[in-house]
């Protein structure tokens, strides 16, 4: 087993089976990935909200690699070990327009900046003495696939892309269908914490090294990403219990805007803070979740925010 140090100058947008790899690695190999921002560096500390409205899209998401993982072959599974992460310290969350669950409701711009302490043990500050407790994650995770072309990582697909899981953490292992001679794996996008649905579109986006291990099962395929997450998912923010704000009806999507738009309002008179601003904190740390599936014609979408998030 060999390890190896992979810079962010080392990145590209998209998926394309003809790309050539930058690294070579040995099933056991151990890499160290530099990653960009998911804002692929257009922002930075002292950007404003004016800064989101110019984002040009074509260079957002970026993805440090390709590796070809030597003896790779379709039908076989890739099994990434996320072994270490190494937070920046800064990051950020925006409201783009046009992009986000709300996206009707919050038509401009608008940014918030993160400080962070690095050893992740302090809470990050938000505004009005509320704070989101931190779980480093990797948004962007995955390899090429077999069809031909260019193929944007938003969309998430069975061979990986923008799959902004948080349960892809350290300890975590993701085990992916190969599609392609060699993988060519790719990574990016890491966020300091999020809630399930990233719901503004954005999360606390901030670079930081990610240390993996890369191994090979010979054709054992899943069907779609499995991960394996042996951490306790929610205790660094579930110690107080939680607000639910729900959605009824029957129609999942419209189901989830409605908890999420009750619960944005309900945040906002909380901590009197501007309503655009508890959308973005509720990114970072809401969870929406399905909490009846079976009584039709209705179902429930709960917004679970964290009440170790409020001073």
């Amino acid at each position: 087993m060999a390890s190896h140090y992979l810079e962010r100058r080392h990145h590209h947008f998209g998926w394309d089976n003809s790309r050539s790899p930058v690294l070579t690695v040995r099933p056991g190999d151990t890499v160290e990935f530099e990653t960009i921002d998911a804002s692929g560096g257009q922002l930075n500390p002292a950007s404003t909200a004016a800064d989101v409205g110019r984002l040009d899209f074509g260079g957002v998401n970026p993805a440090t690699g390709p590796v070809y993982v030597e003896g790779a072959e379709p039908g076989d599974a890739l099994v990434v070990h996320v072994r270490e992460m190494k937070p920046s310290g800064w990051g950020w969350t925006a409201n783009i327009p046009g992009f986000g669950l709300l996206a009707h409701r919050f038509k401009d711009p608008a940014i918030v900046h993160w400080h962070y302490a690095t050893d992740l043990k302090t809470p990050a500050p938000f505004k009005a003495g509320a704070s989101v407790p931190l779980k480093p994650f990797i948004g962007v995770i995955g390899q090429a696939l077999a069809e031909g072309g260019s193929h944007s990582v938003v969309p998430p697909r069975r061979v990986g892309g923008n799959m902004d899981t948080a349960d892809i953490c350290v300890g975590s292992t993701v085990t992916f269908p190969v599609e392609v001679e060699g993988c060519l794996f790719s990574l990016g996008d890491t966020h300091a914490a999020q809630g399930d649905g990233e719901v503004c579109g954005t999360a606390i986006e901030s670079a930081m090294n990610v240390v993996v291990q890369l191994e090979l099962v010979k054709g054992r395929a899943p069907k779609f990403p499995v991960i394996d997450n042996p951490t306790p998912r929610g205790r660094h923010i579930d110690g107080k219990g939680y607000l639910v704000t729900t959605g009824i009806g029957p129609d999942l999507m419209q189901n989830a805007i409605d908890a999420l738009d009750q619960m944005v309002d309900l945040i906002a008179e909380r901590l009197k803070i501007e309503p655009v601003d508890a959308y973005m904190l509720c990114s970072a740390c809401a969870d929406l979740k399905i909490t009846e599936i079976v009584d039709q014609p209705n179902w429930i979408v709960g917004c679970h925010f964290p009440k170790i998030v409020l001073p």
